[in-house]
Protein backbone atom coordinates (compact mmCIF):
# COMPACT_ATOMS: atom_id res chain seq x y z
CA UNK A 1 0.00 0.00 0.00
CA UNK A 2 3.22 2.36 1.01
CA UNK A 3 4.77 1.43 -2.70
CA UNK A 4 1.30 2.21 -4.69
CA UNK A 5 0.65 5.93 -2.87
CA UNK A 6 4.74 7.12 -3.36
CA UNK A 7 4.14 6.12 -6.87
CA UNK A 8 0.99 8.23 -7.12
CA UNK A 9 2.53 11.28 -5.93
CA UNK A 10 5.78 11.00 -8.26
CA UNK A 11 3.18 11.32 -11.92
CA UNK A 12 2.16 14.52 -10.89
CA UNK A 13 5.46 15.60 -10.37
CA UNK A 14 6.79 14.59 -13.67
CA UNK A 15 4.13 16.08 -15.02
CA UNK A 16 5.00 19.32 -13.53
CA UNK A 17 8.44 19.33 -14.52
CA UNK A 18 7.90 18.56 -18.27
CA UNK A 19 5.30 21.69 -17.89
CA UNK A 20 7.34 23.92 -16.46
CA UNK A 21 10.60 22.92 -19.23
CA UNK A 22 8.08 23.37 -21.67
CA UNK A 23 7.41 26.54 -20.07
CA UNK A 24 11.03 27.73 -19.32
CA UNK A 25 11.52 26.84 -23.61
CA UNK A 26 8.98 29.12 -24.69
CA UNK A 27 9.85 32.03 -22.35
CA UNK A 28 13.84 31.42 -24.17
CA UNK A 29 11.94 31.55 -27.22
CA UNK A 30 9.72 34.77 -26.66
CA UNK A 31 13.21 35.99 -25.47
CA UNK A 32 15.32 34.97 -28.08
CA UNK A 33 12.86 36.70 -30.22
CA UNK A 34 12.12 40.14 -28.57
CA UNK A 35 15.90 40.01 -28.63
CA UNK A 36 15.91 39.76 -32.16
CA UNK A 37 13.10 42.01 -32.65
CA UNK A 38 15.47 44.31 -30.75
CA UNK A 39 18.20 43.12 -33.13
CA UNK A 40 16.53 44.10 -36.43
CA UNK A 41 15.25 47.68 -35.07
CA UNK A 42 18.66 48.88 -33.90
CA UNK A 43 19.70 47.20 -37.39
CA UNK A 44 16.82 49.44 -39.14
CA UNK A 45 17.75 52.12 -37.00
CA UNK A 46 21.26 52.44 -37.83
CA UNK A 47 21.18 51.86 -41.61
CA UNK A 48 18.22 54.73 -41.50
CA UNK A 49 20.88 57.16 -39.62
CA UNK A 50 23.59 56.78 -42.77
CA UNK A 51 23.52 59.42 -45.38
CA UNK A 52 26.53 58.47 -47.51
CA UNK A 53 25.46 55.48 -49.41
CA UNK A 54 28.92 54.09 -49.40
CA UNK A 55 28.27 54.04 -45.64
CA UNK A 56 24.58 52.94 -45.65
CA UNK A 57 25.65 50.18 -48.23
CA UNK A 58 28.02 49.07 -45.75
CA UNK A 59 25.62 49.38 -42.88
CA UNK A 60 23.57 47.07 -44.42
CA UNK A 61 25.62 44.00 -45.38
CA UNK A 62 27.25 44.06 -41.69
CA UNK A 63 23.51 43.86 -40.18
CA UNK A 64 22.09 41.31 -42.54
CA UNK A 65 25.52 39.30 -41.02
CA UNK A 66 24.43 39.86 -37.61
CA UNK A 67 20.73 39.21 -37.91
CA UNK A 68 20.72 36.06 -39.09
CA UNK A 69 23.99 34.88 -37.31
CA UNK A 70 25.87 34.22 -40.36
CA UNK A 71 29.67 33.84 -41.00
CA UNK A 72 29.46 35.02 -44.95
CA UNK A 73 27.28 38.17 -46.10
CA UNK A 74 27.58 40.07 -49.35
CA UNK A 75 25.72 42.94 -51.11
CA UNK A 76 25.62 43.11 -55.01
CA UNK A 77 24.50 46.41 -56.74
CA UNK A 78 22.89 45.87 -59.57
CA UNK A 79 24.58 47.85 -62.67
CA UNK A 80 21.64 50.11 -64.83
CA UNK A 81 21.38 47.66 -67.17
CA UNK A 82 19.98 44.66 -64.41
CA UNK A 83 22.15 42.23 -66.21
CA UNK A 84 25.70 42.65 -64.09
CA UNK A 85 27.13 43.55 -60.78
CA UNK A 86 28.59 46.53 -60.43
CA UNK A 87 29.40 46.74 -57.05
CA UNK A 88 29.99 43.94 -54.48
CA UNK A 89 30.54 44.39 -50.52
CA UNK A 90 31.70 41.75 -48.17
CA UNK A 91 31.57 40.77 -45.08
CA UNK A 92 33.41 37.48 -42.98
CA UNK A 93 36.22 37.67 -45.99
CA UNK A 94 39.77 38.98 -45.36
CA UNK A 95 41.59 41.62 -48.04
CA UNK A 96 44.22 38.28 -48.30
CA UNK A 97 41.55 36.16 -49.21
CA UNK A 98 39.79 38.37 -51.64
CA UNK A 99 43.21 39.26 -53.34
CA UNK A 100 43.84 35.46 -53.66
CA UNK A 101 40.50 35.07 -54.84
CA UNK A 102 40.69 37.84 -57.82
CA UNK A 103 38.10 39.88 -59.55
CA UNK A 104 34.76 40.48 -57.12
CA UNK A 105 31.91 38.23 -59.47
CA UNK A 106 29.62 39.57 -61.97
CA UNK A 107 26.86 38.57 -61.32
CA UNK A 108 26.49 34.59 -62.52
CA UNK A 109 25.43 30.90 -61.02
CA UNK A 110 23.48 31.51 -57.91
CA UNK A 111 23.86 35.27 -57.65
CA UNK A 112 22.43 35.57 -61.08
CA UNK A 113 19.92 33.55 -60.70
CA UNK A 114 18.77 35.98 -57.99
CA UNK A 115 18.78 38.81 -60.27
CA UNK A 116 17.08 36.70 -62.85
CA UNK A 117 14.17 36.14 -60.30
CA UNK A 118 14.22 38.50 -57.70
CA UNK A 119 12.73 36.81 -54.79
CA UNK A 120 13.93 34.97 -51.37
CA UNK A 121 16.05 31.82 -52.04
CA UNK A 122 17.16 29.59 -49.47
CA UNK A 123 19.46 26.35 -50.02
CA UNK A 124 20.31 23.83 -47.84
CA UNK A 125 23.43 23.21 -49.77
CA UNK A 126 24.49 25.83 -52.90
CA UNK A 127 26.56 23.41 -55.10
CA UNK A 128 22.77 21.21 -55.62
CA UNK A 129 21.46 24.30 -56.94
CA UNK A 130 21.19 23.74 -61.13
CA UNK A 131 22.67 27.62 -61.54
CA UNK A 132 26.02 26.64 -59.54
CA UNK A 133 28.71 27.08 -61.42
CA UNK A 134 31.27 26.52 -57.98
CA UNK A 135 33.63 28.43 -56.77
CA UNK A 136 37.14 29.72 -57.78
CA UNK A 137 39.96 28.56 -56.28
CA UNK A 138 41.43 29.75 -52.43
CA UNK A 139 37.26 30.76 -52.32
CA UNK A 140 36.16 29.80 -48.79
CA UNK A 141 34.06 26.72 -48.63
CA UNK A 142 30.18 27.60 -48.61
CA UNK A 143 27.23 25.43 -48.58
CA UNK A 144 24.09 26.87 -46.80
CA UNK A 145 22.61 30.20 -48.76
CA UNK A 146 19.79 32.92 -47.73
CA UNK A 147 19.30 35.38 -50.62
CA UNK A 148 16.64 38.42 -50.64
CA UNK A 149 16.59 41.58 -53.39
CA UNK A 150 16.61 45.00 -52.33
CA UNK A 151 13.81 47.33 -53.84
CA UNK A 152 14.12 51.17 -54.32
CA UNK A 153 10.78 52.46 -55.33
CA UNK A 154 9.93 48.96 -57.36
CA UNK A 155 13.44 49.28 -58.90
CA UNK A 156 15.69 45.83 -57.71
CA UNK A 157 18.87 48.05 -56.56
CA UNK A 158 20.83 44.79 -55.34
CA UNK A 159 20.60 41.59 -53.55
CA UNK A 160 21.85 40.02 -50.21
CA UNK A 161 23.59 37.05 -50.01
CA UNK A 162 23.91 35.25 -46.94
CA UNK A 163 26.14 32.11 -46.33
CA UNK A 164 27.28 29.51 -43.52
CA UNK A 165 24.82 29.91 -40.69
CA UNK A 166 27.00 29.86 -37.69
CA UNK A 167 26.72 26.15 -35.91
CA UNK A 168 26.30 24.09 -38.84
CA UNK A 169 22.33 25.03 -38.88
CA UNK A 170 20.07 25.29 -41.62
CA UNK A 171 18.91 29.26 -42.46
CA UNK A 172 15.20 29.04 -41.18
CA UNK A 173 11.46 31.03 -42.61
CA UNK A 174 12.20 33.60 -39.50
CA UNK A 175 15.99 34.09 -40.49
CA UNK A 176 14.24 35.22 -44.22
CA UNK A 177 11.41 37.10 -42.60
CA UNK A 178 14.15 39.29 -40.63
CA UNK A 179 16.31 39.74 -43.79
CA UNK A 180 13.22 40.64 -45.91
CA UNK A 181 12.01 43.19 -43.30
CA UNK A 182 15.90 44.24 -43.66
CA UNK A 183 15.91 44.46 -47.05
CA UNK A 184 12.47 46.83 -46.84
CA UNK A 185 14.36 49.35 -44.26
CA UNK A 186 17.24 49.42 -46.86
CA UNK A 187 15.61 50.05 -50.13
CA UNK A 188 14.04 53.46 -47.67
CA UNK A 189 18.13 54.31 -46.82
CA UNK A 190 19.09 53.80 -50.24
CA UNK A 191 16.65 56.23 -51.82
CA UNK A 192 16.99 58.54 -49.06
CA UNK A 193 21.47 58.31 -49.42
CA UNK A 194 20.27 58.49 -52.99
CA UNK A 195 18.46 61.60 -53.03
CA UNK A 196 20.72 63.44 -50.74
CA UNK A 197 23.74 62.61 -53.10
CA UNK A 198 21.94 64.35 -55.59
CA UNK A 199 21.38 67.31 -53.79
CA UNK A 200 24.32 67.69 -52.97
CA UNK A 201 25.80 67.15 -56.46
CA UNK A 202 23.21 69.61 -57.73
CA UNK A 203 24.44 72.25 -55.62
CA UNK A 204 28.33 71.33 -56.49
CA UNK A 205 27.29 71.56 -60.07
CA UNK A 206 25.54 75.31 -58.99
CA UNK A 207 28.53 76.56 -57.47
CA UNK A 208 30.91 75.68 -60.34
CA UNK A 209 28.17 76.83 -62.94
CA UNK A 210 28.87 79.96 -61.04
CA UNK A 211 32.38 79.73 -60.77
CA UNK A 212 32.27 79.62 -64.74
CA UNK A 213 29.55 82.14 -65.31
CA UNK A 214 32.20 84.43 -63.59
CA UNK A 215 35.30 83.36 -65.53
CA UNK A 216 33.74 83.54 -68.81
CA UNK A 217 32.11 87.42 -68.23
CA UNK A 218 35.65 88.35 -66.65
CA UNK A 219 37.42 87.38 -70.30
CA UNK A 220 39.53 84.91 -69.56
CA UNK A 221 41.54 82.79 -72.24
CA UNK A 222 39.49 80.37 -74.02
CA UNK A 223 41.74 77.12 -72.92
CA UNK A 224 41.84 78.89 -69.44
CA UNK A 225 38.05 78.74 -69.48
CA UNK A 226 38.11 75.18 -70.59
CA UNK A 227 40.56 73.68 -68.46
CA UNK A 228 38.22 75.37 -65.29
CA UNK A 229 35.30 73.27 -66.74
CA UNK A 230 37.24 70.16 -67.63
CA UNK A 231 38.53 69.93 -63.92
CA UNK A 232 35.23 70.71 -61.98
CA UNK A 233 33.87 68.38 -64.15
CA UNK A 234 36.43 65.68 -63.24
CA UNK A 235 36.01 66.80 -59.63
CA UNK A 236 32.50 66.70 -59.33
CA UNK A 237 32.25 63.60 -61.71
CA UNK A 238 34.41 61.58 -59.30
CA UNK A 239 36.71 60.87 -62.71
CA UNK A 240 40.46 60.35 -62.77
CA UNK A 241 41.10 61.54 -66.47
CA UNK A 242 39.24 64.34 -68.48
CA UNK A 243 39.83 65.11 -71.99
CA UNK A 244 38.50 68.06 -74.66
CA UNK A 245 38.63 67.17 -77.92
CA UNK A 246 37.93 69.67 -80.84
CA UNK A 247 36.57 68.83 -84.35
CA UNK A 248 39.67 69.33 -86.76
CA UNK A 249 38.49 70.98 -90.62
CA UNK A 250 36.86 68.45 -92.13
CA UNK A 251 34.64 67.51 -89.05
CA UNK A 252 36.32 63.82 -89.99
CA UNK A 253 38.58 63.71 -86.97
CA UNK A 254 39.00 65.49 -83.73
CA UNK A 255 41.81 66.45 -82.10
CA UNK A 256 42.39 66.86 -78.22
CA UNK A 257 42.88 70.24 -76.69
CA UNK A 258 42.80 69.56 -73.28
CA UNK A 259 43.67 66.82 -70.89
CA UNK A 260 43.85 66.84 -67.11
CA UNK A 261 44.07 64.13 -64.54
CA UNK A 262 45.42 60.48 -64.83
CA UNK A 263 47.60 59.78 -68.17
CA UNK A 264 46.78 63.36 -69.44
CA UNK A 265 50.39 63.50 -71.22
CA UNK A 266 49.44 60.24 -73.20
CA UNK A 267 46.38 62.16 -74.96
CA UNK A 268 47.39 65.47 -75.35
CA UNK A 269 47.55 66.17 -79.02
CA UNK A 270 45.91 62.94 -80.25
CA UNK A 271 44.07 62.81 -83.36
CA UNK A 272 40.85 60.72 -83.32
CA UNK A 273 39.08 59.54 -86.16
CA UNK A 274 35.30 60.27 -85.67
CA UNK A 275 33.75 57.24 -87.24
CA UNK A 276 34.45 54.48 -84.84
CA UNK A 277 35.62 56.73 -81.94
CA UNK A 278 34.00 56.60 -78.70
CA UNK A 279 34.66 60.54 -78.69
CA UNK A 280 33.46 60.09 -82.30
CA UNK A 281 30.43 58.49 -81.52
CA UNK A 282 29.45 61.32 -79.40
CA UNK A 283 30.59 63.97 -81.65
CA UNK A 284 28.29 62.63 -84.55
CA UNK A 285 24.89 61.70 -82.33
CA UNK A 286 25.13 64.99 -80.16
CA UNK A 287 23.98 63.25 -77.40
CA UNK A 288 26.17 61.35 -74.27
CA UNK A 289 28.06 58.08 -75.10
CA UNK A 290 28.66 55.78 -72.45
CA UNK A 291 31.30 52.62 -71.89
CA UNK A 292 31.04 50.01 -68.99
CA UNK A 293 35.44 49.78 -69.82
CA UNK A 294 37.61 51.96 -71.72
CA UNK A 295 40.16 49.22 -71.79
CA UNK A 296 37.87 46.96 -73.75
CA UNK A 297 35.85 48.69 -75.64
CA UNK A 298 36.02 48.27 -79.48
CA UNK A 299 35.21 52.62 -79.77
CA UNK A 300 38.80 53.28 -78.36
CA UNK A 301 41.02 53.61 -81.62
CA UNK A 302 44.48 52.66 -81.81
CA UNK A 303 47.02 54.87 -80.35
CA UNK A 304 49.26 55.15 -77.36
CA UNK A 305 48.32 52.86 -73.92
CA UNK A 306 46.61 55.35 -72.10
CA UNK A 307 43.61 53.85 -70.33
CA UNK A 308 45.78 51.63 -67.50
CA UNK A 309 43.67 50.93 -64.44
CA UNK A 310 40.94 52.91 -65.65
CA UNK A 311 37.49 51.55 -66.65
CA UNK A 312 34.05 53.24 -67.13
CA UNK A 313 33.97 56.51 -69.51
CA UNK A 314 31.16 59.03 -70.74
CA UNK A 315 31.74 61.48 -73.85
CA UNK A 316 29.50 64.28 -73.76
CA UNK A 317 28.94 66.53 -76.71
CA UNK A 318 30.02 70.34 -76.07
CA UNK A 319 27.00 72.22 -77.72
CA UNK A 320 23.60 70.46 -79.25
CA UNK A 321 22.55 68.93 -83.10
CA UNK A 322 24.37 70.77 -85.34
CA UNK A 323 26.27 73.47 -83.18
CA UNK A 324 27.87 70.32 -81.58
CA UNK A 325 31.94 72.29 -81.04
CA UNK A 326 33.71 69.57 -79.75
CA UNK A 327 33.07 66.69 -76.70
CA UNK A 328 34.17 66.25 -73.47
CA UNK A 329 35.41 62.56 -72.08
CA UNK A 330 35.48 61.56 -68.24
CA UNK A 331 36.91 58.23 -67.31
CA UNK A 332 37.17 57.02 -63.97
CA UNK A 333 39.12 54.58 -62.58
CA UNK A 334 38.29 50.44 -62.73
CA UNK A 335 36.90 49.90 -59.66
CA UNK A 336 34.12 52.89 -59.58
CA UNK A 337 31.05 52.53 -60.77
CA UNK A 338 29.61 53.17 -64.58
CA UNK A 339 28.10 56.97 -65.37
CA UNK A 340 24.52 56.67 -64.83
CA UNK A 341 21.57 58.80 -66.13
CA UNK A 342 21.04 60.88 -63.20
CA UNK A 343 25.24 61.71 -63.45
CA UNK A 344 24.77 62.09 -67.41
CA UNK A 345 21.98 64.73 -67.26
CA UNK A 346 24.17 67.49 -65.50
CA UNK A 347 26.63 67.12 -67.34
CA UNK A 348 25.16 67.82 -70.32
CA UNK A 349 24.34 71.52 -69.44
CA UNK A 350 27.82 71.79 -67.82
CA UNK A 351 29.12 70.60 -71.04
CA UNK A 352 27.19 73.75 -72.91
CA UNK A 353 29.19 75.96 -70.86
CA UNK A 354 32.37 74.67 -72.66
CA UNK A 355 29.84 75.71 -76.02
CA UNK A 356 29.34 79.06 -74.65
CA UNK A 357 33.59 79.58 -73.82
CA UNK A 358 33.81 78.85 -77.33
CA UNK A 359 31.26 80.72 -79.14
CA UNK A 360 32.63 83.93 -76.83
CA UNK A 361 36.12 83.09 -77.88
CA UNK A 362 35.23 83.01 -81.49
CA UNK A 363 33.06 86.61 -81.36
CA UNK A 364 35.78 88.34 -79.84
CA UNK A 365 38.17 86.40 -82.38
CA UNK A 366 35.84 88.26 -84.71
CA UNK A 367 35.83 91.34 -83.42
CA UNK A 368 39.96 91.44 -83.65
CA UNK A 369 39.53 90.17 -87.20
CA UNK A 370 37.30 93.00 -87.95
CA UNK A 371 39.89 95.64 -86.07
CA UNK A 372 42.30 94.19 -87.76
CA UNK A 373 40.69 94.64 -91.18
CA UNK A 374 40.13 98.26 -90.26
CA UNK A 375 43.95 98.55 -89.22
CA UNK A 376 44.81 96.97 -92.42
CA UNK A 377 42.37 99.30 -94.47
CA UNK A 378 43.85 102.26 -92.57
CA UNK A 379 47.44 101.39 -92.92
CA UNK A 380 47.10 100.38 -97.01
CA UNK A 381 45.08 104.17 -97.24
CA UNK A 382 47.91 105.62 -96.11
CA UNK A 383 50.75 103.69 -97.70
CA UNK A 384 49.16 104.34 -100.70
CA UNK A 385 48.42 108.29 -100.56
CA UNK A 386 50.99 108.87 -98.36
CA UNK A 387 53.79 106.68 -98.71
CA UNK A 388 53.59 105.80 -102.28
CA UNK A 389 53.37 109.38 -103.69
CA UNK A 390 56.70 110.35 -101.32
CA UNK A 391 58.45 107.47 -102.98
CA UNK A 392 57.60 108.34 -106.25
CA UNK A 393 58.52 112.28 -105.90
CA UNK A 394 61.62 111.42 -103.89
CA UNK A 395 62.63 108.99 -107.42
CA UNK A 396 61.53 111.59 -110.12
CA UNK A 397 63.71 114.07 -108.18
CA UNK A 398 66.59 111.54 -107.93
CA UNK A 399 66.07 110.79 -111.75
CA UNK A 400 66.18 114.53 -112.70
CA UNK A 401 69.30 114.83 -110.78
CA UNK A 402 71.03 111.73 -111.77
CA UNK A 403 71.25 114.23 -115.30
CA UNK A 404 73.10 116.78 -113.96
CA UNK A 405 75.68 114.46 -112.41
CA UNK A 406 78.90 114.24 -114.68
CA UNK A 407 80.68 111.30 -112.65
CA UNK A 408 79.79 108.19 -113.86
CA UNK A 409 79.72 105.77 -110.78
CA UNK A 410 77.85 108.25 -108.88
CA UNK A 411 75.45 108.76 -112.01
CA UNK A 412 74.98 105.07 -111.98
CA UNK A 413 74.44 105.00 -107.70
CA UNK A 414 71.69 107.59 -108.83
CA UNK A 415 70.11 105.50 -110.89
CA UNK A 416 70.03 102.04 -108.91
CA UNK A 417 68.82 104.12 -106.18
CA UNK A 418 66.24 105.12 -108.33
CA UNK A 419 65.38 101.11 -109.40
CA UNK A 420 65.43 100.47 -105.39
CA UNK A 421 62.92 102.94 -105.27
CA UNK A 422 60.85 101.50 -108.30
CA UNK A 423 60.67 97.88 -107.03
CA UNK A 424 59.85 99.18 -103.17
CA UNK A 425 56.93 100.48 -104.77
CA UNK A 426 56.15 97.50 -106.33
CA UNK A 427 56.32 95.89 -102.86
CA UNK A 428 54.32 98.05 -101.18
CA UNK A 429 51.61 98.05 -104.04
CA UNK A 430 51.77 94.52 -103.41
CA UNK A 431 51.50 95.21 -100.09
CA UNK A 432 47.85 96.84 -100.16
CA UNK A 433 46.50 94.38 -102.58
CA UNK A 434 47.75 91.45 -100.08
CA UNK A 435 45.89 93.51 -97.28
CA UNK A 436 42.59 94.23 -99.54
CA UNK A 437 42.82 90.82 -101.46
CA UNK A 438 40.27 89.60 -98.91
CA UNK A 439 37.56 92.48 -98.92
CA UNK A 440 37.61 92.53 -102.79
CA UNK A 441 38.13 88.93 -103.65
CA UNK A 442 36.36 87.09 -101.26
CA UNK A 443 38.92 84.47 -101.14
CA UNK A 444 41.51 84.19 -97.93
CA UNK A 445 45.64 85.47 -98.97
CA UNK A 446 48.16 82.54 -98.64
CA UNK A 447 49.62 85.12 -96.16
CA UNK A 448 46.05 85.19 -93.69
CA UNK A 449 45.52 81.31 -94.70
CA UNK A 450 49.37 80.24 -93.68
CA UNK A 451 48.67 82.77 -90.09
CA UNK A 452 45.28 81.13 -89.48
CA UNK A 453 47.08 77.18 -90.14
CA UNK A 454 50.11 77.99 -87.57
CA UNK A 455 47.63 79.57 -85.59
CA UNK A 456 45.52 76.40 -85.54
CA UNK A 457 48.56 74.24 -84.79
CA UNK A 458 49.52 76.01 -81.53
CA UNK A 459 46.91 73.27 -79.09
CA UNK A 460 48.39 70.00 -81.00
CA UNK A 461 52.36 71.54 -80.11
CA UNK A 462 51.92 72.88 -77.00
CA UNK A 463 52.97 76.28 -77.73
CA UNK A 464 52.90 78.89 -81.07
CA UNK A 465 54.93 78.07 -83.87
CA UNK A 466 57.47 80.78 -84.98
CA UNK A 467 56.26 82.35 -88.77
CA UNK A 468 57.89 84.32 -91.25
CA UNK A 469 56.74 84.88 -94.29
CA UNK A 470 58.83 87.32 -97.25
CA UNK A 471 58.04 88.22 -100.73
CA UNK A 472 54.99 88.91 -102.85
CA UNK A 473 52.97 85.82 -101.38
CA UNK A 474 49.59 86.86 -102.11
CA UNK A 475 50.45 88.49 -106.26
CA UNK A 476 52.99 85.59 -107.40
CA UNK A 477 51.87 82.17 -105.70
CA UNK A 478 48.94 81.25 -107.97
CA UNK A 479 45.60 79.66 -105.80
CA UNK A 480 46.37 76.16 -106.59
CA UNK A 481 49.60 76.09 -105.67
CA UNK A 482 48.77 77.96 -102.33
CA UNK A 483 46.15 75.45 -101.50
CA UNK A 484 49.45 72.85 -102.13
CA UNK A 485 51.62 74.68 -99.98
CA UNK A 486 48.92 75.58 -97.07
CA UNK A 487 48.47 71.03 -96.94
CA UNK A 488 52.38 70.89 -96.85
CA UNK A 489 52.21 73.71 -93.65
CA UNK A 490 49.23 71.77 -91.36
CA UNK A 491 51.19 68.12 -92.32
CA UNK A 492 54.25 69.60 -91.83
CA UNK A 493 53.19 70.93 -88.04
CA UNK A 494 50.82 68.07 -87.36
CA UNK A 495 54.12 65.87 -87.67
CA UNK A 496 55.90 67.87 -85.27
CA UNK A 497 53.31 68.06 -83.08
CA UNK A 498 52.63 64.04 -82.93
CA UNK A 499 55.77 62.83 -82.76
CA UNK A 500 58.46 65.17 -82.49
CA UNK A 501 58.52 65.80 -78.84
CA UNK A 502 59.67 69.26 -79.65
CA UNK A 503 59.59 72.84 -77.70
CA UNK A 504 60.15 75.28 -80.53
CA UNK A 505 59.24 75.17 -84.15
CA UNK A 506 60.09 78.01 -87.18
CA UNK A 507 58.13 78.11 -90.11
CA UNK A 508 59.38 80.33 -93.04
CA UNK A 509 57.59 81.25 -96.31
CA UNK A 510 58.85 83.27 -98.86
CA UNK A 511 58.79 83.54 -103.30
CA UNK A 512 61.02 85.37 -105.41
CA UNK A 513 58.88 85.37 -108.28
CA UNK A 514 60.46 82.15 -109.37
CA UNK A 515 59.79 79.31 -106.49
CA UNK A 516 57.79 79.19 -103.35
CA UNK A 517 59.54 77.96 -100.74
CA UNK A 518 58.76 76.37 -97.35
CA UNK A 519 60.93 75.39 -94.17
CA UNK A 520 59.52 73.94 -91.18
CA UNK A 521 62.62 73.36 -88.61
CA UNK A 522 61.95 72.37 -84.86
CA UNK A 523 63.88 71.14 -81.98
CA UNK A 524 62.78 67.51 -81.48
CA UNK A 525 64.00 64.11 -81.27
CA UNK A 526 64.24 63.92 -85.20
CA UNK A 527 62.58 61.11 -87.64
CA UNK A 528 63.66 57.59 -86.73
CA UNK A 529 64.80 55.48 -89.64
CA UNK A 530 62.08 52.89 -88.84
CA UNK A 531 59.59 55.46 -88.08
CA UNK A 532 56.38 55.44 -90.75
CA UNK A 533 56.89 57.89 -93.40
CA UNK A 534 53.36 57.74 -95.67
CA UNK A 535 52.88 61.40 -94.64
CA UNK A 536 56.36 62.25 -95.73
CA UNK A 537 55.77 60.90 -98.96
CA UNK A 538 52.76 63.07 -99.83
CA UNK A 539 54.61 66.10 -99.12
CA UNK A 540 57.30 64.47 -101.74
CA UNK A 541 54.67 63.34 -104.45
CA UNK A 542 52.85 67.34 -103.98
CA UNK A 543 56.25 68.85 -105.08
CA UNK A 544 57.03 66.37 -107.61
CA UNK A 545 53.61 67.08 -108.83
CA UNK A 546 54.12 70.48 -109.25
CA UNK A 547 57.88 69.95 -110.50
CA UNK A 548 59.36 70.90 -107.71
CA UNK A 549 61.24 69.36 -104.94
CA UNK A 550 61.24 68.56 -101.05
CA UNK A 551 64.30 67.69 -98.39
CA UNK A 552 64.35 66.22 -94.91
CA UNK A 553 67.01 66.67 -92.83
CA UNK A 554 67.86 65.71 -89.33
CA UNK A 555 70.89 66.96 -87.64
CA UNK A 556 73.27 64.61 -85.49
CA UNK A 557 72.83 67.24 -82.74
CA UNK A 558 68.50 66.65 -82.99
CA UNK A 559 65.83 68.69 -84.45
CA UNK A 560 63.98 68.34 -87.75
CA UNK A 561 64.14 70.76 -91.16
CA UNK A 562 61.78 70.20 -93.60
CA UNK A 563 62.25 72.24 -97.05
CA UNK A 564 59.50 72.27 -99.42
CA UNK A 565 59.63 74.13 -102.84
CA UNK A 566 57.75 74.84 -105.70
CA UNK A 567 57.91 76.57 -108.88
CA UNK A 568 55.03 79.47 -109.59
CA UNK A 569 56.68 81.37 -112.69
CA UNK A 570 54.72 78.49 -115.58
CA UNK A 571 58.19 76.69 -115.96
Amino acid sequence: MESSGHERVRLPQLRLDELLEELQARLDAARGTRDRVHSLLEAVLAVGRELDLEHVLRSIVEAAAVLVDAQYAALGVIRPDGKLLSEFLTVGVTEEQIAEIGPFPAGHGILGELIRHPQPLRLEKLSDHAASHGFPPHHPPMNTFLGVPIRVRDHVFGNLYLTEKRGGAQFDDEDESVLSTLAVAAGVAIDNARLYEESTQRERWLRASGEITHTLMSGRPRTEVLAVIAERAREIAGAELAVMAVPMANNDALAVELAIGDQAQEHNGLVLPVEGSLIGAAFSAAEPVTSVDVTSDERITAGPPRFAGLGPAVAVPIGTGDGVRGVLLLVRSADRTVFSEAETKPLVGFAGQAAVAMELAERRADAEQIALLADRDRIARDLHDLAIQRLFATGMTLQSAGRLIDHPDASERVLRAVDDLDETIKIIRSTIFGLRARETSGRETLRSRATRTAGEAAPLLGFAAGLRMEGLLDTNVPPEIADHVVAVLSEALTNVGRHARATRADVALKTDGVEVILTVADDGVGVPAEGRRSGLRNLAERAEQLGGSFELTCPPGGGTTLVWRAPVDGR
